[in-house]
């Protein structure tokens, strides 16, 4: 696997810059000069980032399409997911999405520069200052770590600051709408893909009862069994929010090993984030704020109802711009339903509306 600040470019668009033609006249070749247009576009190109926060340093990938020199670009910074995502979008070695890789892809195309970095406990940043003591990290630490790259990113000589977008997929996205809240400078839009929106344990609740129904239909539980783990289920969510031992003495193995995770050396993050409801945190956002919320027809994690209550605080602040977006077919990944390796078109289509909404950004002449 190729570094992440050198990663091939998702289509191969990166041409040669002098074309070459080749004419017979009389037994000679003769090679055409570089065009002037083509002379005056800086190439696209990834760039390996650092920043300190909280004495950490963090590592990133900054991403500046092809541009004209001196040109100032719409920029967004990419959140990943829960758990240990980097700044791809993986958790390598078993799931390699790519997915803010692609997306960092997507948006260079359009001439949106982007950086996604390596956050907490992922990649060259690893724990930094909470190594040995992973137990005192809180969720506010992962929102200081994207602020400062924020702020990094629209002071960019090749950003223009008015038109900086925060995007975040799955848990990102609460993250996105936490920094923009109060981002210095103001944030032109946020962008929530598949988002969290709803409190964390809400939405874990939620998963464990939807998969024991499906375990009890698939004949792998029995229904006399599923009362009583739906009670531990609830139970432990209650022990969590009150900072209580969490009692898993009704639960399956493989359950209660996740609560036990859950309220270990992860509780302080846990309880720091689910205290946070992603509506009200929603309704804080500056006015005018540009909003665009995705949601997928084949995302059971995420599925559309459940972001019912974001769209309506969006609404009201109120936002504007795209707004909510159901993405027929797509999962949680992004991904096109009939290429799964690539990112979902009508996903592309609404960052486009997000992030261009001043005017198309002007294209490199090899993209």
């Amino acid at each position: 696997m190729t570094s992440p600040a050198s990663r091939p470019r998702g289509t191969g668009r990166r041409i040669a810059r002098h074309i070459t033609i080749l004419t017979v006249v009389t037994g000679t070749v003769i090679a055409a000069a570089p065009s002037a247009s083509a002379a005056r576009w800086v190439p696209a190109a990834d760039h390996e980032i650092s920043f300190v926060v909280d004495g950490t340093r963090t590592f990133g990938t900054l991403h500046v399409p092809a541009h004209r020199p001196r040109q100032r670009m719409p920029a967004a910074l990419l959140l990943p997911g829960s758990g240990p995502t980097d700044r791809n979008g993986d958790q390598p070695p078993t799931l390699t999405p790519h997915t803010l890789a692609e997306l960092a892809d997507a948006l260079g195309h359009d001439g949106v520069v982007s950086m996604r970095f390596d956050k907490y406990g992922t990649g060259r940043t690893g724990l930094g200052a909470f190594a040995g003591k992973p137990e005192t990290i809180d969720y506010p630490a992962f929102v200081r770590q994207a602020d400062t790259a924020y702020r990094l990113l629209a002071g960019r000589p090749e950003v223009d600051r008015r038109k900086v977008n925060l995007i975040g997929h799955s848990e990102g996205a609460l993250t996105a709408l936490q920094v923009a809240v109060s981002a210095q400078p103001r944030a032109a839009g946020v962008g929530l893909l598949q988002p969290l929106a709803q409190r964390l344990l809400d939405v874990l609740a939620r998963q464990l009862h939807e998969q024991l129904a499906a375990a009890v239909t698939a004949g792998q539980l029995s229904e006399q069994e599923r009362p009583s783990i739906d009670l531990a289920i609830t139970r432990a969510v209650a022990d969590l929010r009150a900072g209580q031992p969490i009692d898993t003495d009704d639960m399956p193995i493989a359950l209660a090993d996740l609560f036990r995770s859950l309220g270990g050396s992860n509780r302080r993050y846990v309880e720091t984030i689910d205290a946070l409801d992603p509506a009200t945190v929603a309704g804080r956002l500056p006015a005018r704020t540009r909003a665009l919320l995705t949601c997928g027809t084949n995302d059971p994690q995420v599925p559309c109802p459940t972001t019912d209550a974001l769209a309506a605080a969006l609404r009201q602040v109120p936002t504007t711009g795209p707004g909510r977006v159901v993405l027929a077919g797509v999962a949680h990944d992004l991904s096109d339903p009939a290429d799964p390796a690539a990112l979902a078109p009508a996903l592309h289509a609404a960052l486009r509306r997000l992030t261009l909404h001043a005017g198309r950004g002007r294209r490199g002449p090899d993209e």
